[in-house]
């Protein structure tokens, strides 16, 4: 695989998928876009009712007219009612009614039937068929969402099974590294087979055990639907088995050909191994894995997200942010320094650094090689180039943080994060000039002018994108922020898609329409392989991560009579990194809000502290091995040719500096980050 065909613009997807499964998935992920924005709907037409017809709550256009006598003698209705008393024998405690009282009761009656008519008169006045139209909409968007709430699951379970089955057709579940020959091919299929079918027994008998359970018959139903998908999985590993794609050479097992397993079946593995032999919970896995339903909400979102990163691939937009800084001709090392300060805030758009490498990866390596960066440098700034951002606005990590956890809020994490990043930018620029030297610009004549020229290209989807937010205000009263952004990020994005998609990027043959489906399916397509394997891999991460919760493991790391924060401390960095190198980070904050973080919060350490300390362990994380699952992702948009030929000359620090470099930036910041801020507080 070549980085450069990578690389090369074209509105094509990178993976032998049908185009109909991308459009499939994108009605999926569109109908997920209504149902979310369906509140916001439904808020803004009760606002614009309350403008059109004031009091439209009380509006009814299929109203009657009440039945109750506005006119009335009183004092002839109380003596008839008096006259109308006949004492009872057997009652001891029977008296002639109250005249007063029924006095009072009558005029009560009689004031609540006026304003009943009242209310009919005003009703009538706006009771016109435009009002029964609209309130027709409203009421029936209402009972949707009403009858509905449980839809959003079942969406969630269908875009995992159509997006993690054709991860598993094209075999691009993420492992540490890639089959070589048939032996391989056919060990990763048989471990996969082996996982889902394990899968599939738990359900069983977490089934079993709901059947003697009342009321759970919507749980029920949900197992039944993780069955069919787990199900379908075992199928699809038989038949990947048997059929061996034709360019597969012979070959024997080596001692290597376990790296081919997909990192979710290691951690399947290891899960089922506990809950089965350990345990004797036979269902565990069932039931973590089904935490992912109540939370399908946020992975519907990650998803989104992941549509984002590679909708945004699909149009010129990374090319023409490069094109801004190319005139200044950097050398490599500026130019790593520069990519690492602009690609953070598109990553916190993206939502996670792994979505950002795998949607404009290809593009900062290949630029970074055009510059005279060797592999080595090149390889590490990509991965590097969608790590620093995650602690930055609008970063869907810190919104399920805050989410799950009421210590901290969205607005302390992102204001801390913010100058975390500034640290961890910062100090990759000095160890990237100091170790690669020839850092220092020499801007041709006319360099800043070319470079504000290159920007007029970018205005347009400047004020396409600024229109398309506005519009969604307008209409929906949805503003733009971290809770918004997975609804309203993939509505930008296509709109820049069907801009981008002019007469100078598309075929002669092709019309705007034309190549704007084109390009939009072909994201979906690329998007569903990547959302089955980042949803496989959250998934079972959770499930890894219930081992520690059922588990002694917290108990004995913070034992009753620690009293040390700063131990406290030591111990959640070395844990929290550990926890990064083998989960994804979603997962991986589940595990840390259910075990960790209350146990670290009540030995003194402060929760926003705790938060950003744990962000930047989870980066660190995924950027070390043996994993680094950063350098798995950047492996599988450069091409593994490309990660096999880096330079292995010089120094030892420029022989692995693919690793080397991400680890002395974020393992520094770490610390700093980690020990600094207890100076002020602990002490």
């Amino acid at each position: 695989m070549n980085w450069q065909a990578l690389t090369a613009p074209a509105a094509k997807t990178l993976y032998p998928v049908h185009r109909m499964h991308g459009a499939i998935l994108l009605v999926l992920l569109f109908v997920t876009l209504l149902l979310g924005m369906g509140n916001s709907l439904h808020s803004r037409l009760l606002w614009v009712g309350e403008q059109v017809w004031p009091n439209y709550y009380l509006l009814n256009p299929d109203a009657t007219e009440p039945s109750c006598r506005l006119e009335m003698d009183v004092d002839a209705e109380v003596r008839k009612r008096m006259d109308a008393y006949q004492p009872d024998p057997d009652d001891l405690f029977d008296s002639a009614p109250d005249p007063e009282a029924i006095r009072a009761s009558l005029k009560r009656n009689l004031a609540l039937c006026a304003e009943k008519h009242a209310a009919y008169e005003q009703n009538q006045k706006h009771a016109t068929p435009a009002l029964g139209a609209f309130k027709t909409v409203e009421q029936g968007l209402a009972s949707f969402l009403l009858d509905n709430i449980a839809l959003t699951k079942y969406l969630f379970i269908a875009i995992f099974a159509m997006a993690a089955a054709v991860a598993a057709f094209d075999t691009d579940h993420i492992a540490l590294r890639l089959p070589r020959n048939r032996s391989e091919w056919r060990l990763s299929q048989a471990v996969q087979f082996i996982v889902n079918g394990l899968m599939v027994f738990s359900m069983n008998a977490y089934l079993g055990r709901l059947a003697s359970s009342p009321g759970t018959e919507s749980t029920v139903t949900l197992q039944y639907a993780w069955t069919a998908v787990f199900g379908l999985f075992m199928v699809i590993n038989a038949l990947r088995f048997v059929k061996v794609p034709t360019h597969m050479r012979a070959g024997a097992l080596a001692l290597s050909s376990g790296l081919v397993v997909p990192l979710y079946c290691s951690m399947g593995l290891i899960a089922m191994s506990y809950f089965f032999f350990a345990d004797g919970y036979a269902s565990g896995l069932a039931i973590y894995f089904g935490m992912m339903s109540n939370l399908s909400s946020m992975f519907i979102n990650i998803g989104l997200y992941v549509l984002v990163g590679m909708v945004l691939k699909q149009t010129r937009l990374p090319e023409l942010l490069l094109n801004v800084i190319k005139p200044y001709n950097l050398p490599a090392p500026m130019l790593a320094s520069v990519i690492i300060f602009a690609t953070a805030f598109p990553t916190a758009f993206t939502g996670a650094s792994g979505i950002f490498i795998l949607a404009v990866g290809g593009v900062v390596y290949d630029e970074l090689r055009r510059a005279g960066a060797g592999r080595q440098l090149a390889l590490a700034t990509t991965a590097m180039s969608g790590s620093l951002g995650v602690v930055l606005n609008p970063c869907l990590l810190i919104v399920v943080v805050a989410a799950l956890n009421k210590e901290v809020t969205t607005t302390e994490m992102y204001g801390w994060g913010f100058w975390v990043f500034i640290m961890s930018a910062t100090l990759f620029s000095l160890i990237v000039c100091k170790t690669e030297g020839n850092w220092r610009p020499r801007p041709a004549a006319g360099a800043l002018k070319a470079s504000l020229h290159q920007l007029k290209p970018l205005l347009p989807y400047v004020a396409v994108a600024a229109g398309v937010i506005v519009a969604i205000y307008g209409v929906l009263g949805l503003s733009f922020n971290e809770y918004s952004a997975p609804l309203i990020l993939p509505l930008v994005m296509l709109a820049l898609v069907y801009l981008d998609a002019d007469s100078s990027s598309r075929d002669d043959t092709e019309t705007r329409l034309q190549a704007f489906w084109g390009r939009s399916c072909a994201a979906a397509s690329d998007s569903a392989v990547h959302i089955g394997a980042l949803l496989a891999l959250i998934g079972f991460s959770i499930c890894l991560g219930g081992i520690l919760e059922r588990s002694d493991i917290v108990q004995a790391l913070f034992p009753e009579d620690l009293t040390s924060p700063w131990i406290a401390m030591l111990v959640i960095v070395v844990m929290l990194t550990i926890i990064g190198m083998v989960m994804d980070p979603f997962g991986a904050v589940i595990l840390v809000s259910a075990t960790i973080a209350q146990p670290a919060i009540q030995l003194g350490i402060d929760p926003l502290h705790f938060w950003i300390v744990c962000l930047v362990a989870f980066e660190l994380g995924y950027l070390s091995p043996p994993v680094a699952l950063n350098h798995l992702l950047t492996r599988q948009v450069v091409g593994e040719n490309e990660v096999l030929a880096a330079e292995r000359v010089g120094s030892f620090w420029h022989r692995y500096e693919r690793l080397l470099l991400p680890l002395a930036v974020m393992a520094p910041t770490l610390l700093l980050v980690a020990f600094v801020p207890m100076m002020f507080y602990a002490l």
